[in-house]
């Protein structure tokens, strides 16, 4: 027989660990059973245990999951608790995390529907700062709901009386049964990608909950959200709260109530352009007023009573501006030649030909080089060329006699 695999108590857990991490229908359950041990330390999580005749389940609910209702647990109340079973491995239990908690009485359905409603809420789509506005003249108005119920009959009724003529577009759609979301939700769709409809209407009459149950999924409230032009939803009646009423951009009472928003009073259009004409006119005619009382003044001025003197005025100033640009530049150019003159001056009496004019010589060797200043720079024998004012001498040491240099020296110290 092979030989056993011993393991320890971290790897057997850790493997329970994974096989109920992978099964999915423990990642997302819902287990109705009654408080007991609840307990709620300093950490703010609570720990309690669900039961029911036949069995005990321990939960643990960290702090911020479904707040507002955690506060009113307690010992032997029913609750329905939504979570993932897993393992705490310190004491190698099964235990279930609760993500929401709701009293037993409210019904899996409603529980459903709040779940969708906080996670769609979680991710923007009641966002109030995404709602768009209304267009106040439509080209068109799309039309979502049952082509034989009487909302579609109220809001063509509505939309004629307010703007005869106005464009309606109508997307049929099933209102309730089960084909009615996919049907809402393409029609959605369709209306968002033709172009020329400014605003969409969704909804239908009143009815039951269920009636309205449509109106209360996620492919509907995606498809509001996902619809390019606003929005308005029409669901129900006024005390009827639907996700698509939430999502869209306006939510109206009644059918009849979005037609009202959607679509302006014709008459009342025509009155506000009367009145805007009439605002234009009067601006205008002010306008004129002042540019023909400025115009008046100009024409008294000075300038136009007497233009030839003005252009006399003005050509004087001009030459004396020209006058004393001149002077002005008769001056700098003299003073400028003067110092010109003063550094060339300068100049040549610090130049080496000017020395030589006196009767100096410059004494280096043959081929360039610097000037020669003693006479231990040289040898007898050695060839010198001796620089004059005009021309110069190839010459060769005889003697070397470096006494007279001496006294040549001290007899310039002694001057």
């Amino acid at each position: 027989m092979p030989e056993a695999r011993v393991l320890a108590v971290g790897e057997l857990t850790a493997y329970l660990q994974r096989l109920l991490a992978n099964d999915g229908h423990l990642a997302n359950v819902w287990i109705k059973g009654e408080i007991s041990n609840l307990r709620c330390p300093a950490s703010g999580h609570f720990y309690f245990s669900l039961k029911d005749r036949v069995a005990t389940l321990r939960c643990v609910m960290f702090q911020g999951r479904s707040r507002s209702f955690a506060l009113g647990l307690r010992d032997g109340l029913e609750v329905i608790a939504r979570g993932q079973v897993s393992i705490y491995p310190r004491d190698g239990v099964y235990q279930l995390y609760v993500a929401e908690i709701f009293p037993a009485g409210i019904g899996l359905a409603n529980l459903a529907l709040q779940e969708l409603t906080a996670r769609l809420e979680r991710e923007g789509l009641f966002a109030p700062e995404r709602k768009r506005p209304l267009p106040l003249l439509p080209r068109r108005v799309g039309l979502v709901t049952s082509p034989t119920g009487a909302a579609l009959r109220d809001m063509i009724t509505v939309s004629r009386r307010r703007f005869p003529g106005i464009g309606l577009l109508l997307a049929p759609a099933r209102v309730q049964g089960e084909t009615a979301p996919r049907q809402l939700a393409l029609a959605l769709e369709l209306l968002g990608k033709r172009g020329g409809v400014d605003v969409i209407i969704i909804g239908r009459g009143g009815g039951s909950a269920e009636d309205l149950s449509a109106f209360n999924t996620e492919i509907v409230a995606r498809a509001i959200y996902a619809c390019p032009v606003p929005v308005i939803a029409a669901v129900g009646h006024e005390t009827d709260l639907t996700l698509a009423d939430r999502v869209a951009d306006r939510r109206a009472p009644t059918p009849s109530a979005a037609a009202e928003m959607a679509v302006p009073v014709k008459a009342e259009l025509e009155r506000r352009l009367e009145i805007l004409a009439g605002r234009a006119w009067r601006g205008l005619e002010h306008r004129l007023e002042i540019a023909r009382a400025r115009l008046e003044r100009l024409a008294r001025s000075r300038g136009l009573d007497r233009p030839r003197q003005e252009l006399y005025y003005r050509q004087q100033y001009l030459d004396g501006l020209e006058q004393r640009l001149l002077t002005t530049w008769e001056r700098r150019r003299g003073e400028g030649e003067q110092a010109l003159q003063l550094l060339a001056a300068r100049l040549e009496a610090a130049s080496p030909l000017a020395l030589l004019a006196r009767g100096y010589a410059v004494c280096r060797r043959p081929g360039g080089g610097p000037p020669l200043k003693s006479s231990r720079e040289v040898t007898p024998g050695a060839r010198v060329e001796i620089i004059l004012r005009e021309g110069s001498l190839q010459c060769q040491v005889e003697e070397v006699d470096e006494a007279e240099v001496r006294y040549a020296r001290r007899g310039t110290a002694d001057l």
